[in-house]
């Protein structure tokens, strides 16, 4: 591994690079924090993959793509004045040593749910109004509802066994078949709407990241999918002129691979 000296040597480089680069460039010099925000995001999910993928040689390329990110924002800060890379770094140590008070300060915790409580509290203290204000409106719906109950968690508000959870669960599953027999759309929607968070719920009493977990199981699904296409191309049949029963031959055989 490299040495701090080496790993300051080579963040300075980057801002150098980035300095360069918004100097020079065309491209880098019409960007705008706007301009750069979809892309942001797009190299925040390529890091996701990388990760569930376990790719470290990936997850270290995509960590370079999002730093680049960071840097290339507090440059556009510094031009007007507003902030640069050494207020964005301060004002993470700030916060990181605020709401650490266990090993900057005196307070004594006994274990990591105690941290999560404290954190929650602290962040009243510097003016938040409510618990769920750091909670981004634009994150993936799944994503959000487990971010919700683990924000509201950290204050208190929460079950206090699995087992309660889980009867939750089959308590809405029933609701949501209820509202199905019925047939209104719009009452189906909410009940099933309840049933996906009362999931997430009992996941994060599991430890299970539903985020996480759902992807695995789209990444699983694809690759069985495409090994059925791939069988059918080889068998020189297109898949919708096979039978369900053909289709599943394959299926099954991908499950073993």
């Amino acid at each position: 591994m490299n040495s701090r000296e080496s790993q300051l040597q080579a963040f300075d480089r980057l801002l150098t690079i980035m300095d360069e680069l918004r100097a020079q460039c065309p491209w880098d010099k019409k960007q705008t924090m706007q301009t750069l925000r979809h892309l942001t995001i797009e190299e925040t999910y390529e890091l996701g993959d990388a990760i569930l993928d376990n790719d470290l040689e990936e997850i270290k390329k995509e960590l370079g793509d999002v730093l680049l990110h960071i840097v290339f924002y507090a440059k556009i800060g510094s031009e007007t004045n507003h902030f640069d890379m050494a207020d964005v770094a301060n004002d993470i140590c700030d916060k990181l040593i605020n709401r650490h008070p266990h090993i900057y300060g005196d307070v004594v915790v006994k274990d990591e749910e105690e941290v999560k409580q404290n954190w929650e509290k602290i962040k009243l203290k510097e003016g938040k109004k409510s618990v769920l204000e750091g909670v981004p409106k634009g994150l993936p719906a799944l994503v959000k509802a487990n971010r919700i109950q683990d924000k509201v968690a950290g204050v208190g508000f929460d079950w206090e066994k699995p087992e309660q959870v889980w009867e939750k669960v089959k308590e809405e599953l029933e609701e949501f078949q209820e509202e199905v027999k019925d047939g209104n759309l719009d009452a189906m929607e909410a009940e099933f709407g309840d049933v996906l968070f009362s999931m997430v719920n009992y996941a994060r009493f599991l430890n299970i990241n539903p985020e996480n977990a759902l992807e695995r199981t789209n990444k699983k699904f694809i690759k069985r999918f495409q090994y059925l296409e791939n069988k059918a191309k080889e068998k020189g049949k297109a898949l919708k002129d096979m039978t369900l029963g053909e289709m599943d031959v394959f299926w099954e055989e991908a499950k073993t691979i």
